[in-house]
């Protein structure tokens, strides 16, 4: 009986021990589960962050194209004499004669402005063409005064004054 009682007592102990060891091992399995389960949502997270970035500079390279185009909307303060060579030189094409009265700025609003004023001088269909030219010319520009008049039988001048949208020379586009 003796040998019976004993190997139940073996078994019961070897039993024992293999329970413990499988919860010993369970805990140990569960918790480097858990941290590969932390790490993995680290690295989901650090991914998706890595995909917002990439499509953030992918619309950023689309803008800044767009950008580019909408600046060539307004006069840079560097480039003001040759905007004025160029109505000089769209009233020469049209028939008339432009010239610069005087030029001044605004910056009291958000967008810095240039205030023109202009004498433009030539035949009546001359004049007015040049007024269109210049009205419709690819810049952030306005006319706020306008007054025609005739000098003599076929000579017509008209005052203009302008006002254009402006950049700083100092405002730059930085795109990586």
């Amino acid at each position: 009986m003796k040998s019976l009682f004993f190997h139940f007592i073996v078994a019961l102990a070897v039993g024992i021990a293999v329970f413990s060891g499988y919860g010993v091992w369970y805990a140990v399995v569960a918790s480097k589960s858990a941290s590969v389960a932390d790490l993995q949502n680290q690295i989901d997270a650090k991914t998706e962050t890595a995909s917002h970035i990439v499509s953030a500079r992918a619309a950023i390279t689309e803008i800044a194209d767009d950008e580019a185009i909408v600046r060539n909307y307004f006069i840079p303060e560097t480039s003001v004499v040759a905007f004025i060579n160029g109505l000089e030189a769209q009233g020469r094409a049209q028939g008339a004669a432009v010239s610069v009265l005087s030029v001044s700025t605004n910056a009291s609003g958000a967008q810095p402005m240039l205030i023109l004023s202009l004498s433009i001088k030539g035949t009546f269909d001359a004049v007015m063409r040049t007024v269109g030219v210049i009205e419709y010319a690819p810049y952030d520009l306005s006319i706020s005064t306008l007054s025609l008049g005739q000098d003599a039988k076929n000579s017509w001048h008209a005052d203009l004054g302008l006002v254009v949208g402006s950049i700083s020379s100092t405002t730059a586009i930085n795109t990586p």
